[in-house]
Order: structure tokens, then C-alpha cells, then sequence
């Protein structure tokens, strides 16, 4: 099975956001973007989560997702 590593960190040091403050932007409960942003890798992710936080940062999903196992 896959792993990703959402770019949350890097993205929302792109934006001088913290994650506090990107949970706030887009919506998605702080636990999640906490979990999401300080995880190595994951096999499953709320695809609804994705969106909210791609919209907020103005990127693709493409983007925000990096495979770190295939």
C-alpha cells in the first residue's frame, strides 16, 4: 500500500500561516490538519479534507500530496 505526506507545513510557511490558522481558513478541524501536517506518511486521507485545504492554499490536489512509499 501507498504512503503520502500532505505539504501542509511547507505551504502554510509558504502563506507565514499556522496550523491553527489554516484549519481556520479552510474549514478542516485543527486535530486533522495536526495529524495530517506531522504525519511521514499515511495510507488513507479525507479526500473532502484534500479539497478544502488545495482550495486554501490555491493549489491542485496534485500538489498537496507527495507519495512517500508506493
Amino acid at each position: 500500500m501507498g504512503l503520502v505526506k500532505l505539504r501542509i507545513r511547507e505551504f502554510a510557511g509558504e502563506h507565514g500561516w499556522t496550523l491553527k490558522e489554516v484549519s481556520e481558513r479552510s474549514g478542516v478541524p485543527y486535530g486533522t490538519i495536526k495529524t495530517y501536517a506531522l504525519s511521514d506518511g499515511m495510507a488513507m486521507a479525507d479526500v473532502t479534507a484534500l479539497f478544502k485545504l488545495a482550495r486554501t492554499f490555491n493549489v491542485l490536489i496534485e500538489d498537496l500530496v507527495e507519495i512517500v512509499k508506493e
